[in-house]
C-alpha cells in the first residue's frame, strides 16, 4: 500500500510542478511569434529588394541614354556626279567607307510609360506580400489547435488529479474496513488497481502534453515547457464581417490590373526625345569630300508605331477576362468561407446547449458519489459500485471541461476564419 502512495504523490507532485511555474504565455503572443519565426516571412524581404531593385532601373530610363557605333563597309558602286569638265576633276567617293560615332538621347514625352511601369512593379510587390500575408494567416489554425490542446490536456490532468483524489479517499475508507475485517481485501485491491490506472493515465496526458508543447515551441521558436502555462483566452467578440487578407490580395491585383489598362494607352502615344549624334567617318557629312573627318547632328526625334493598335482590343479583353476571374474566385471564397462560418455557429450553439446542462449532470454525480462513498465506508455497497459512481462523475466534469473548451476553440476558430482577430 505505501508503494502506492509514493507513486500517487509522484504523480500529483508532477502535476502540481506543471501549474506552479512562471512562464505564461497567450494566445496573440503565440500567434505573433509563429508569424515572426516562420521561414516563409524571410520573403517580404525579398519582395522589398526585389522592388526596390526594379523601380530604381526603371528611374534610369529618365537619364540620358548613351551609345556607340562602329560600321566599315564596302560596295559595289558609289554617287557619281555625270559631268565632265575640261581641265577639272571632280571629287569622287572610295566604294570602302567608315564610321564610328556615339549618340545620346533624352528622353522628354514617353505617354507615361515609365512613371505606369513603376506603379506597376508597386502593385506587383504588393500582391506578391498579400499573398504572403495570406499564406501565414493559415499558420493560425494550427496554432488554435496546439493551443487549445495543451488547454484540454491540462484541464484534463487537474481532473484526473481530484479522480485520484477520490480514489485515495475511498481507498483508505476501505482499507480501514478491511483492518477492522469488515471489508474484503478484493474491495481494496480493486482500488488500488483504479489509483494506479489513474496514475498511468496522468503520465499519458503529460506525454500528449509534451508532443503539443514541443509542436508550439517549434513554431513560435520559444521554450514550451512543463513549466509553461498557457493563459485561457477571454471569449471574443463576434463579427460577422469577413476581413480575411485574402480579399485584400483581390484588391491589389485588381490595381495591378487597372495599371496595365493604362500601360495600354500609353503604348499608343507617341515619344518624343532630344538626340545628339556625333562622329568621325569617311565620307562625313559632306557626300563630296572623300577625306576622314569629325560631324555632329542633334534634334528633335518622335516616334509612333500604329501597330500597337493591332493587338489593343484584344489585350484589352484579356484583361477584362482576369477581372472575370477574379470576381469568381472572390465571390468562391466568400461563399465557401460564410458556409464554414455558418457550421460553426451550429457547433457553437451545439456546446452552450450541452454546457447548459452540464453543470447540473456534475452536481447531480458529485452528490452520487458521496453517497456512495458513506455507502462504502459502511460496507453497503462494493468497490465496483462505488467505483462506477465515481468514474461516472469523473466522466461529467470531463464532458464539461471539454464542452467548454471545444466551445472556446470554436470561437476563436469563426474569429480565424471571418479574419477578425487582432
Amino acid at each position: 500500500m505505501k508503494r502506492i502512495f509514493c507513486f500517487v504523490s509522484v504523480i500529483l507532485s508532477g502535476i502540481v510542478y506543471c501549474k506552479g511555474q512562471p512562464g505564461n504565455l497567450t494566445l496573440p503572443e503565440c500567434y505573433q511569434l509563429a508569424e515572426e519565426h516562420y521561414p516563409l516571412i524571410r520573403r517580404y524581404e525579398l519582395i522589398k529588394r526585389s522592388r526596390d531593385y526594379t523601380l530604381d532601373n526603371l528611374q534610369k530610363g529618365y537619364l540620358p541614354q548613351v551609345s556607340a557605333y562602329a560600321q566599315a563597309s564596302y560596295q559595289s558602286a558609289v554617287t557619281e556626279i555625270p559631268v565632265q569638265l575640261p581641265g577639272v576633276a571632280l571629287p569622287s567617293m572610295s566604294k570602302d567607307q567608315y564610321k564610328a560615332y556615339a549618340q545620346i538621347d533624352q528622353l522628354l514625352y514617353d505617354g507615361g510609360n515609365i512613371k505606369l511601369q513603376k506603379e506597376r512593379s508597386e502593385t506587383d510587390a504588393a500582391t506578391t506580400g498579400q499573398q504572403l500575408t495570406a499564406d501565414l494567416y493559415q499558420l493560425r489554425d494550427r496554432i488554435n489547435q496546439l493551443f487549445f490542446g495543451i488547454l484540454l490536456t491540462d484541464e484534463q490532468l487537474k481532473q484526473n488529479a481530484l479522480l485520484i483524489v477520490d480514489l485515495q479517499l475511498g481507498l483508505k475508507k476501505v482499507q480501514a474496513a478491511v483492518d477492522n475485517g469488515t471489508a474484503f481485501r478484493s474491495n481494496a485491491d480493486l482500488i488500488s488497481a483504479e489509483v494506479l490506472t489513474a496514475g498511468q493515465q496522468a503520465t499519458t496526458l503529460q506525454t500528449t502534453r509534451k508532443a503539443y508543447t514541443d509542436m508550439l515551441s517549434q513554431f513560435i521558436n520559444r521554450p514550451v515547457n512543463e513549466s509553461t502555462i498557457l493563459t485561457i483566452p477571454p471569449v471574443p467578440a463576434t463579427d460577422n464581417n469577413i476581413k480575411r487578407p485574402e480579399l485584400a490580395t483581390w484588391d491589389t491585383r485588381l490595381k495591378g490590373l487597372d495599371v496595365q489598362n493604362r500601360l495600354l494607352t500609353s503604348s499608343t502615344l507617341p515619344k518624343i526625345g532630344l538626340f545628339l549624334q556625333g562622329g568621325f567617318g569617311r565620307p562625313g557629312l559632306n557626300m563630296l569630300n572623300n577625306s576622314f573627318e569629325g560631324y555632329y547632328i542633334g534634334g528633335l526625334r518622335l516616334s509612333w508605331s500604329p501597330s500597337s493598335f493591332y493587338t489593343l482590343k484584344k489585350k484589352r479583353a484579356a484583361i477584362d477576362v482576369s477581372r472575370q476571374e477574379i470576381a469568381v474566385q472572390k465571390e468562391t471564397f466568400l461563399f465557401n468561407t460564410s458556409l464554414t462560418v455558418k457550421q460553426q455557429d451550429q457547433e457553437m450553439d451545439k456546446y452552450q446547449q450541452l454546457l447548459a446542462s452540464d453543470d447540473a449532470i456534475v452536481d447531480l454525480r458529485s452528490r452520487i458519489k458521496t453517497a456512495a462513498m458513506a455507502q462504502l465506508e459502511q460496507g453497503v455497497i462494493t468497490g465496483n459500485d462505488f467505483l462506477k459512481e465515481v468514474h461516472d462523475e469523473d466522466r461529467a466534469r470531463q464532458n464539461k471541461l471539454l464542452h467548454a473548451l471545444q466551445l472556446l476553440m470554436t470561437q476563436y476558430n469563426r474569429q480565424t476564419t471571418t479574419g477578425n482577430q487582432p
